[in-house]
C-alpha cells in the first residue's frame, strides 16, 4: 500500500492518495481547493495511474475541486447517495461558500457495506451519519487502516451543528467506529492521524460533547 496526505484549501482540508503497490492504481480520497497539481506530482512520484475519486461527505471545502479532477484526469467520481445533491449543486446544504464552486454529477453512489476496490486494496464504506446525511469513512481491515473524514479527528469529532448535521447520529456512527480494532491507524479530514484506541471517549461521546 502506497498512502500520501497533504492539506490544502482555505481550512487545511486533507487529501489523500492512496495506492497499489502490485498494481499501481490509485485512488484519491477528498478533493479541497489546491489539490491537483499536488496529486499530479503524488502520482507520478510513486508511477500511479489513478482510476477514481472518493469522497468522505459533500462539504464545500473537500469537494472544490471534484468538478476540476474530473476533468483533468477522466475518472468516476463516487459519493454516497444522501450526499450526492450536494455535490452535483454546492451549497444546497445551505452552508455559505467562500467562492464559486463548479457542481458535478457523481458516476457512482456508493451505501453502507459496499467494497471499493482500488487495485488489490479493498474499501468498505461505513456509513457514519452525523457531520452530513450522507458522510462515510473507508475501511482497509487487511491493512488496518480508516479514514474517517470529518466524522472522527485526534481528540475531537466533525461539528454537529449545522444545518443538515444530526448529534443522535453522530454518537451513534462514534459508537460504531469505537468498536473497530484499537491498533486501527485512522486519517481524519483535517488535522493529524491518531489510532481508535486513542480515541476511547467515542463510546461516551455524547455526554462529552452533547
Amino acid at each position: 500500500m502506497i498512502l500520501e496526505m497533504f492539506a490544502s484549501g482555505p481550512i487545511e482540508t486533507n487529501t489523500y492518495i492512496l495506492g497499489c503497490s502490485k498494481t499501481g492504481k490509485a485512488c484519491v480520497i477528498d478533493a479541497p481547493q489546491g489539490c491537483l497539481k499536488q496529486i499530479e506530482k503524488v502520482l507520478e512520484k510513486h508511477n500511479l495511474t489513478l482510476s477514481k475519486i472518493l469522497f468522505t461527505h459533500s462539504h464545500w471545502d473537500h469537494t472544490a475541486e471534484a468538478f476540476l479532477l474530473k476533468e483533468h484526469f477522466k475518472v468516476p467520481l463516487l459519493i454516497h447517495e444522501l450526499d450526492a445533491k450536494n455535490l452535483i449543486e454546492p451549497g444546497s446544504d445551505e452552508l455559505p461558500l467562500f467562492f464559486p464552486i463548479q457542481g458535478v454529477k457523481p458516476d457512482l453512489l456508493f451505501q453502507e457495506g459496499d467494497v471499493i476496490s482500488v487495485g488489490e486494496l479493498e474499501l468498505e464504506v461505513i456509513a457514519t451519519p452525523g457531520h452530513t446525511p450522507g458522510g462515510v469513512c473507508f475501511y482497509l481491515a487487511k491493512e488496518g487502516v480508516l479514514f474517517s473524514g470529518d466524522t472522527l479527528f485526534k481528540n475531537s469529532m466533525g461539528r454537529v451543528d449545522f444545518p443538515q448535521s444530526n448529534p443522535a447520529s453522530m454518537w451513534k456512527s462514534l459508537k460504531r467506529l469505537a468498536t473497530l480494532p484499537p491498533q486501527t491507524k485512522v486519517f481524519p479530514g483535517h488535522g493529524p492521524s491518531t489510532t481508535i484506541g486513542a480515541e476511547s471517549w467515542m463510546e461516551t461521546a455524547e455526554k462529552k460533547w452533547g
